[in-house]
Formats: structure tokens, sequence, C-alpha cells
């Protein structure tokens, strides 16, 4: 009995404790499906479900030609772990200041900025800052090589001399031509925003579209079959071709290095387009900056061609012309008396050499030496104010061209808006009193020059697809408005090149050799931008020209503010700004093929009474177009024989029978005198070439060509090779150039300062006294002490082209009367 109560309790007892378990589980089994459900399935998600988001790769930029000016490549950041994972681990650093000190000379970064981070004893792992963000492979083999060098025997050490640094991959944003065109084309900060340029104003088409990709995996991580959820690719952003051409661009850059190291003036513009599509070939400035290294820092962002406001002085006075002319209004034989012009109650307004004037001359010449009473006459006296602010509306002045960088300012009218005399809007007619952009005026003369159509700028050309190449969206040529007739535009194209071809021109120091040159100088003072006063000793000197002149290629605009120099600023359009126009011009013109005028250059010569030898032969055998033949299967001697009947110059790489390749390609077209090079079938054993004076392009072709591999240092044109000329190839070889800038700018002439320039470009020089009229010669003269104000309670304030984007104009009425009164009714002494 007793035992049988024993089982029965245990019975008992089991019953319990099984129902008390199964309670338990069930309680258990209950909680989980629905309290925790919904935390439990967020966890088990996350081991499930693998989510990313796809970055686009960012579009290049290109020049008009497919030559790479901004691309995205792979780069590496470098990282420091600075305590070891476990007690074996010995992937760590140890020796914080010798790695510093070694990582410094590859990051390009003091000592003391690497150590800081090597140095921080709450951190496990570390970045090195900014110097170890986004290195270049080339950085990534030095810190390896640093990590693992070589003995003396050539062996590879095997352990780690830089433990604790590792690399991880990214990407960033590479210029290759390093401040080459660097306010055109912008930059990309740290965190991959875009700053300025074209990188900021196409931010959306460059940048592209993320994509995304959602997926199914095991607990081991696997993708679990048809476990793909959701996949959208990223679409890559589009490369952009501008309108800069690499070759013309590179004239400009080293015609502005070559000034700005002569003459250290506080800003340098340069713009180069071409006027028959408005399209921008070259925009250059100077201070600039290199993209790849921003953060060493920039002094200045601003792009002065389309965010600097100044006053333009004289070339303004090519608007006030056509105008004119259009209106039936300028007769080149009509007369009047130069010096000054009286508004009745108003300070007289002066010519720029003192208000001596040339005494009683025609209209034509009046243009030809710059004369603001003549301009006066023009505009105030003749067209009026109605009819002279619909032609400067019609010009695009007082507004934005729409050209594609970002921060274009539209200039100021605000004389011809709101003067508070007649003599506010009188002195506009000759470039005082307002305000414009060098963009603006590229497009306002490209009108003259184009037949008598406002086109829209534009620096972009296209924008293609970056895996199929194909064109996406592309820009044309763009008419805003017709602003004068071609016969008017032609009337004044002949006139403008008498500036630089007559006797009594301003511009004569602006004569290209063999090209006919038309064009139109200025200069204006510069005013305080928190005063309105003018700031005495301090210029703008401005040239605007294009070539050739009855159907131009062309259009050049060159400002320079303020330089460093101690001669008179009636030099400075001789000294400072006629080379740079020169070298670009002409270069450029070269460079595009422009037959030059057989008899232009023959006549010029002989004018000069120096006709060289080149000279006479370009004028008893002209330049012929000739369309290159296809070269490729020709016998090497039938392929010389042909080439030669064209007057191509041959040069032959290889000592083969058979051409296999030739530069330029076949059907394109050159003009006689081209070098054409030929590829034998036996690249060995052809002879190096000199390059000394060759561009850089010459030189990669022939690399292509000869598949000998190009490196390069410097910019500009090839001063030096490593294998001498006439060395016979083995196939083996790597060709290393040295390039440098070309541009020749003559330096400042030594001697008295502030004496007349030869060509009568400028008159009276500073603190010299005169009586009655001046010679003939005298063209932009002025005293010490006078002034340039931009007209009585007029005068258009501008910090000229030191402000930051562009934060420059106007300085309004109050500035204004101030210059009335404290000038002491000296003006316009400058053309």
């Amino acid at each position: 009995m007793e035992a049988k109560r024993r089982v029965n309790w245990r019975i008992l007892v089991l019953a319990l404790c099984t129902i008390l378990i199964f309670s338990g589980l069930s309680f258990r089994v209950w909680w989980i499906q629905t309290v925790e459900a919904a935390k439990i399935m967020e966890y088990a998600s996350g081991q499930w479900d693998w989510e990313k988001t796809l970055k686009p790769k960012r579009g290049a930029i290109l020049d008009r030609n497919g030559e790479i000016l901004a691309y995205e490549g792979k780069a590496y950041t470098v990282n420091a772990r600075l305590k070891p994972l476990n007690d074996k681990d010995q992937d760590f650093v140890k020796d914080p200041y010798y790695t510093a000190q070694t990582l410094s000379k590859i990051l390009n970064a003091p000592v003391e900025q690497l150590l800081g981070p090597l140095t921080n004893p709450k951190s496990k792992v570390v970045l090195l800052g900014r110097p170890g963000m986004q290195i270049t492979e080339e950085q990534k083999e030095q810190i390896h090589a640093a990590q693992f060098p070589k003995l003396p025997s050539g062996q590879q050490v095997d352990t780690n001399q830089l433990p604790g640094i590792y690399l991880t991959e990214t990407t960033r944003r590479f210029y290759p031509n390093n401040s080459f065109a660097a306010h055109v084309l912008g930059y990309l900060d740290i965190d991959g925003e875009p700053k300025m340029g074209i990188e900021l104003q196409l931010d959306k088409e460059l940048r592209g579209e993320k994509g995304e990709m959602e997926i199914m995996m095991d607990g081991a991580g696997y993708q679990l079959p048809d476990g793909e959820r959701k996949y959208k690719p990223a679409k890559d952003g589009d490369n952009v071709y501008l309108t800069i051409d690499r070759q013309i661009q590179d004239y400009v850059e080293q015609a502005l290095d070559k000034a700005e190291r002569d003459f250290k003036p506080k800003a340098l513009t340069v713009v180069v387009s071409d006027p028959q599509t408005g399209e921008i070939l070259a925009m250059g400035n100077r201070p600039q900056f290199n993209p790849n290294t921003y953060y060493t820092g920039i002094t200045n962002y601003t792009n002065h061609a389309v965010t600097t406001m100044f006053e333009p002085g004289s070339t303004f006075k090519i608007i006030t012309l056509a105008a004119a002319i259009e209106e039936g209004l300028f007769n080149p034989n009509d007369t009047y008396n130069s010096g000054t012009y009286t508004i009745k109650g108003q300070i007289p307004i002066r010519d720029h050499n003192n208000g001596l004037g040339w005494g009683r001359i025609s209209y034509l010449e009046g243009v030809q030496r710059s004369s603001n009473v003549l301009f006066v006459i023009l505009g105030y006296e003749k067209l009026k104010l109605e009819r002279l602010k619909q032609y400067f509306d019609k010009f695009g002045m007082g507004a934005t061209t729409g050209i594609e960088l970002p921060y274009e300012k539209k200039g100021n009218l605000i004389n011809l808006e709101n003067p508070r005399s007649p003599r506010d809007w009188a002195v506009t007619t000759f470039g005082q009193g307002v305000t414009v952009t060098a963009v603006q005026q590229i497009a306002a003369v490209g009108a003259i020059a184009n037949g008598g159509e406002l086109l829209k700028p534009h620096i972009v050309k296209e924008l293609r697809d970056p895996h199929t190449n194909a064109v996406i969206e592309r820009t044309g040529r763009e008419v805003v408005r017709r602003v004068v007739s071609e016969s008017t535009a032609k009337k004044t194209r002949d006139i403008l090149e008498s500036v630089v071809e007559g006797e009594a021109g301003t511009g004569r120091s602006y004569q290209i050799e063999g090209y006919h040159v038309a064009g139109k100088t200025g200069t204006a003072q510069k005013y305080d931008p928190n005063t309105g006063k003018i700031m005495e000793g301090h210029y703008i000197a401005s040239f605007i020209g294009f070539a050739p002149k009855d159907n131009p290629r062309l259009l050049v605009y060159i400002v320079v503010d303020d330089p460093s120099t101690d001669e008179w600023y009636g030099t400075w359009s001789k000294l400072i700004i006629s080379p740079i126009f020169k070298s670009v011009m002409e270069r450029s013109l070269q460079y595009l093929q422009q037959q030059p005028d057989a008899k232009l250059t023959q006549s010029t010569g002989s004018k000069a009474g120096k006709t060289t030898a080149s000279a006479q032969a370009a004028a008893s055998v002209p330049l012929q177009e000739v369309t290159l033949p296809k070269f490729v299967g020709m016998s090497n001697t039938a392929a010389q024989l042909r080439a030669k009947q064209d007057n191509l110059t041959v040069s032959v790489i290889g000592t083969g029978t058979k051409i296999v390749d030739q530069y330029p390609k076949p059907y394109e077209k050159v003009v006689t005198g081209t070098q054409v090079v030929l590829v034998t079938d036996r690249v060995k054993g052809s002879k190096m070439p000199d390059f000394t004076g060759k561009s850089m392009r010459d030189v990669l072709e022939f690399g292509s060509l000869a598949g000998i591999p190009v490196r390069a240092t410097g910019s500009g044109f090839v001063v030096s090779q490593n294998i001498a000329p006439g060395t016979v190839l083995t196939g083996s070889e790597q060709l290393l150039v040295t390039l440098r800038s070309e541009s020749e700018p003559p330096p400042p002439p030594t001697g008295q300062t502030g004496a007349p320039p030869p060509d009568g470009q400028a008159g009276i020089p500073p603190g010299t006294t005169t009586t009655g009229t001046t010679s003939a010669g005298s063209a932009t003269g002025t005293q010490a002490g006078t002034t340039n104000s931009a007209g009585t309670g007029g005068a258009a304030g501008t910090t000229g082209a030191t402000g930051t984007n562009g934060t420059t104009g106007a300085q309004g009425h109050a500035g204004q009367s101030k210059n009335e009164t404290d000038q002491s009714g000296q003006e316009n002494t400058v053309q």
C-alpha cells in the first residue's frame, strides 16, 4: 500500500511538472508570436535582407576634341590601427613618430599634423585626416614601397616596416592638367560637393542617379535562390563636352603665366570665342588655383569673365559706333572740333589727351584716335537717350548672357536708366558710368564680327552617354536677336580695322603680319568700393579684337587689372596686353590652319622695310587647302612622292616598305606645308625626331604611332627630350619630354618711366606740362593728378576684378556725386 502511494505521488509530481513545462512553453510561444513578434522579425530581416545603395560614376568633363579635363578615378584612404586586436596581433602602429615621419613625405603633410591622430589614446582605428584621404595610385605605391622596401641587393623585405597602416579603396575627382582652366571646371570638395564652375552648374547631369539593390540571404551570408527582391541599377553621370579647345586654352594659359610673372596684376582675364557660333574656345583667369589641391587654400574663387563687373572704357565705344552707323548718323568724312565738349551747366567732357584734342578732324580719325568728344556727339547729340538705351539693351548690356557658368552678373546701366543729369548718360557713350562683364563684351562685339546677330555664348558643346557615347543633348548656334544690319556690321569692322592699321590708330601694336585685325583698346580708372572716389594710379586696361576682319575665326578679349609696374599706364596696352593678344591670336589662327593673306603679308613687310624670306615665299606661293590622301597601303616611296606633289612635309617612322598608318588621318583638310607622319610596317630601326618647339599633341601622336610610351613634365612646348634626335629606336624606350611656356610678351622696357610709345598709341605722360595742341601721334595722354571719372554724378564704382564671386558693380549716385566735387572737374583722361 505504501509503495502504491509513492508511485501515485510520483505520477502526480511528474504530471504537474509536465503541465508546468508545457504551460511555460506555450506562454513563451505566445509571447514570441505576439509581444516580441515585430522585434524578432526586424532582427531576422536584418540577417536575411541585404540592402545597398549603388553609387553612380560621375561623368567626365572633356574639351571639344575629347581630351579629358576632369574624371572620376580610383583613390585610397589611409587608415591606422593604433591598438592590437588580440595578444597575438602585431599589425598596429608601434612607432607613431617614425610612421608620421615616413608618411609625411608621401602625403605632403607636416609630421605634426599626422602625429595628432597617430597618438590618439582613445581610438583603436583612426583616419589620418585630410592628407590621408583620397590619395592617388602613385601615393599608394609609395606607401607599399615604404612598408616593404627593397634591400640594396634587390630583395624585398618581408616584414612590414609601417605596421598598422592600411588602405581602403574609394574614388575621387582628378583634374589631370592641374590648374588648367580651373575657374571654368570648378572642383569637388572632400564630401563630393561641387564648388563653382561646370562641376556646380551641371552637377545634376554629371552626378547621375543612385541605384539600389535588395536581396535575401541565408545565415551564412549566401544569396538564396530567387532571393532578389529589388534591383535598380545606378545611372552613371553624363560626359560633358565643352566648347573649350585644349590647344587654344593652352595658348591662353601660357600667355597669362608670362604676363602674371612679369607684371603681377591684381587680376587678368582672357576670353577667346568663335564669333560665328558664340562658342567660347578658351577662358582663363589669374590668380588661379589647382582643383586637385583646393584644400591648401584658394586665394581667388572668382571667374572674372562672368562674375566681375568693371567699367569697360573705350572698348564700349564699338556699340555707340555701330548704333550711329545703323541710324545713318555716322559719315566718316564729316568733321568736328576735338578736345572738349560742354553741356550747358556741366563740367566739360574732355578727350583723353587732357582735353587738348587734335584740332578739327574727321569722324573716322576721331574713332581711330578714340576721341571721347566724337562719341558724345554721336550718342548724346545725335542718337539721344532713348535710342542709345535701346541699342545698349539690344546688344545685351545690363542683362546676363545665359552662359553655362554659375554666378553670372548682368552689369549696370544706372546712368542711362536713372540719370541725374544729361552729362551722366553722355559719358556712357564712351564706356564710363556703366559696368559690364567680359562675356557680355564678347557677345556684343561678336555681333559686329559675325554680321549683326547677337548670339548666346556657350561653353558647353554637348552631353554624351558615358557608355555608348551617344549624344544626349547638344547646343547649337543660338541667335538672341539681330542688333544691326550686315551692312552696318561690315562698315563697323572696316573702321575697327583702321584703329589697328591706321597711322592715327590707338591699336597699331596689335597688328599681326598676314592677318587683317580689327579691334579697340580701352582704359578706365578704378573706384574705391567704399567711398566711390577714383583711386589715383589704379587702372583697368583692355583690348578686344577679332581676325580675319571680314570672316572672323576668333574674337579675343583681354582685361588687365592694376598691374604692379612703374611704367606709365598709357604704355600698358603695348607692353602687357598687345603681347598677350598677338601670342594667343596668331598661334590660334595657325593652329586652326587659317590661311594668311599673302598680299597683306607682302605689303606689311614692304611697309616695315624688313620683308623676310618666309614672307616673300608666302607671297609668291600662297597656302592652299588640301584633302589628305589615304597613304595607308601605299609603298613607302609612292606615299612620299604623293605627299610632295601636294607640297606636304613628310616624316617617316620605321624602315619598312609599306605604309600602315598615318597622321593626320586620311581625308582631313590641311594646308600646304603641313607635316605628315607616315608609319611603315617595320617600326624598329626608325630614328627619334627632334621635338623641340613641338606641342604635346605632336609628341603623343608620335608615341602612339611608334608604340613608345611618353611622359611629360611642365606645360607648353617641348624644350628638351631624354632621347637625342636621330637615335635609332629599338621599341623598348620610354620618351620623357620637358615642356615650357613659349608665350613671349616683352619685358617692361628700362629707361625713363612714362615715355610715350613710338607708335602714337599714347600721348602725354604724367608730369608733362603741355601748351597748345598735341602732336598727331598723341592718343591717350594725361597729366599727373588728372582723373578719369565716369562722368559727373555718374561714376560706376567697381572693385575691378578683385571681388569674390563678382561682388562688384556700380557704387551709385552717392559715390558718383563725390567724384564730381572731389576731382575738380578733371576727367575723361583715359581712353
